[in-house]
């Protein structure tokens, strides 16, 4: 287990941006959102090691993580590698791995501390804490709070009790930004243990105080080789622009790696929900596979992924990451 560490608060951030003296519940361990770094091509998906500190990727292998469901959105398991046909560009490509095994995760938990949470908080607290208990014992988990700005309030580990307990301090208020809160998360991911890397967003609405961008918290979301997923806590008549668009962006970010999102409009189904998703990360199949063309162009290449349903089955949909960056060298 990683030990947790105190982040000290950023005092050149508070003089610029709060420019009050109203104290945030964030401000306890307060992590600045990280300068937009120059893109760096990275075959998403591929088989990695850390040696000297330093990450090493092998990019003649692709690995794309699945999920697959029926038509009343029930997980299916039980499939074989003949069940699935995998296109690079357009191209079907030899399946060369395939396994379904409960491998651990890192998981990013985006948790929405914003004044509109209020009356949500408590149920969407215990719901993470469901999803938490029914995941692997060896998955690792880190919390990004967020309500002006976005903090690490919880450092990797592996123990529930440690999220727990700083959950329990925190109180909703103020505004949300949301696009800087899973922009934070998909840069904390880089440090993560697995491979597997996944963020679960709980969140109640649309961004409006982020100094981040949509377009670019996209390109860093294509560029990072994780899953999102979504628990959207909406209100049924969303009174801003804001709010209305909220739901929009979480499904993109969701569909664009693989993942889903999943829409509330009850808090009481939160727990279940939050149950699936964490079954979801541990029956997944993932399939492996050397690209029939390598071109170390550091282009986008788009993923297909066709599932060849066994006889008798009904209709099946399979999710997946869309795409990958090839190597630049």
């Amino acid at each position: 287990m990683r030990y947790s560490r105190l982040w000290v608060l950023c005092l050149l951030l508070a003089s610029t941006e709060i420019g009050h003296a109203q104290e945030n519940p964030l401000d306890l361990v307060h992590t600045p959102v990280p300068p937009a770094p120059a893109p760096k091509p990275v075959e998403a998906g591929a088989v990695t090691s850390r040696l000297s500190g330093r990450l090493r990727v092998d990019v003649n292998l692709v690995l794309v993580p699945m999920t697959v469901t029926d038509t009343l959105n029930r997980l299916v398991t039980g499939l074989e590698a003949s069940n699935f046909e995998v296109y690079d560009n357009g191209t079907g490509q030899a399946i060369k791995s395939f396994s379904t095994e409960d491998a651990p995760v890192s998981i990013g938990i985006v948790f929405d501390l914003s004044g509109s949470m209020q009356s949500k908080f408590a149920r969407a607290r215990r719901a993470l804490s469901e999803f938490m208990s029914t995941s692997n014992p060896l998955d690792e988990f880190f919390v990004v709070a967020f309500n002006d700005r976005p903090a690490v309030v919880v450092d990797y580990t592996s123990q529930v009790d440690d999220v727990e307990a700083r959950m329990m301090m925190l109180r909703p208020e103020n505004r949300t930004a949301l696009v800087d809160a899973v922009y934070l998360g998909v840069d904390k991911l880089k440090q993560a243990k697995y491979d597997r890397k996944a963020l679960l967003i709980l969140s109640d609405g649309g961004d409006n105080r982020s100094r981040y961008t949509e377009a670019e918290l996209r390109r860093v979301v294509r560029e990072g080789d994780l899953q999102i997923y979504a628990i959207g806590i909406f209100d049924q008549y969303a009174p801003t622009h804001e709010e209305q668009m909220g739901p929009v962006m979480l499904n993109e970010m969701c569909e664009m790696t693989g993942g889903r999102m999943f829409r509330v409009l009850d808090v009481a189904e939160l727990g279940d929900i939050a149950t699936r998703i964490s079954a979801e990360l541990r029956n997944q199949y993932v399939v492996g596979y050397r690209p029939s063309e390598v071109k170390k162009d550091g282009n986008w290449r788009k993923l297909k992924v066709r599932l060849i349903p066994p006889p008798g089955f009904p209709e099946l949909t399979v999710h997946y990451r869309q795409g990958y960056y090839a190597p630049s060298q």
